[in-house]
């Protein structure tokens, strides 16, 4: 069985929706090899009163509710051991899944993926108690500018993007690299580019042939090819990489 490279923890109102995800293709297989440890935990065992109530209307009125940061602050510390004399311990990078949070990306992903053990929590209603906020998570990401019902869809996201740059993960090494938004040196530049059009059998498919470049066996033009390629889509596609790579 292979070391142990990340270990993901989810606090969640919903572990179920992570049930069929998380046993299927690569992340499965990673999972079962030990490259990959993930648990799921479900904040409204830790909900307050005989209805386990996890959330509450906000001060200063307003719509909706609000998760009260005692019930998350419980179910976190069932995770981690925050005390005193276990401070030696190796302790997680806490992440909250929210709309207003750092925009995931390639290089984000990397980062988290440098981690030993990440700990996910899924926002839901109109948010969560800043004061858990400020107490407890170590960053707020959102994958994107939009609204979704739970912090789950999001999570799942931030688990297979960062997993699948664990080594191991992959079959190939190289997989990880030749893919988009990952940054590529042309001439004197360090450029993060969408990855090459790729093809496959059959050689014409609706009376359009593969690329001839691609038939030479010429390992040195394949690759400029690919290059050139992959500049040209990234112009037409996301010029805004190439004005500001730092971003990926």
């Amino acid at each position: 069985m292979a070391k142990e490279k990340l270990r993901l923890d989810v606090l969640t109102l919903f572990p179920n929706f992570f049930k069929d995800p998380l046993s299927t293709s690569l992340i499965s297989r990673a999972i079962k090899s030990g490259i990959l440890n993930v648990q799921t935990h479900n904040i409204r065992d830790f909900g307050v009163g005989k209805h386990k109530q996890v959330d509450d209307r906000p001060f200063g009125g307003g719509p909706g509710m609000v998760l009260k940061p005692d019930v998350l602050a419980s179910s976190l510390k069932s995770v981690v051991d925050y005390s005193k004399e276990h401070s030696a311990k190796i302790k997680p990078y806490v992440v909250l899944l929210d709309p207003a949070g750092n925009l995931f990306s390639q290089k984000k992903a990397r980062n988290l993926a440098g981690e030993k053990w990440l700990v996910l929590i899924c926002g839901h209603y109109e948010g969560v108690d800043e004061r858990f906020k400020e107490e407890f998570v170590d960053e707020e990401i959102s994958i994107g500018d939009y609204i979704l019902t739970g912090g789950e869809p999001a999570a799942l996201v931030v688990i297979d993007s960062v997993s699948r740059l664990l080594p191991g993960f992959l079959g190939k090494k190289e997989s990880a690299l030749l893919e988009s938004f990952n940054k590529v040196k042309v001439k004197d530049k360090n450029l993060t580019l969408l990855d090459y059009p790729v093809y496959t059998r059959p050689e014409t498919f609706e009376n359009k042939r593969v690329p001839d470049t691609l038939l030479t066996g010429n390992h040195k033009k394949i690759e400029q090819w690919r290059l050139d390629k992959s500049l040209e889509k990234t112009k037409q596609k996301r010029p805004d990489l190439l004005k500001d790579s730092s971003n990926t």
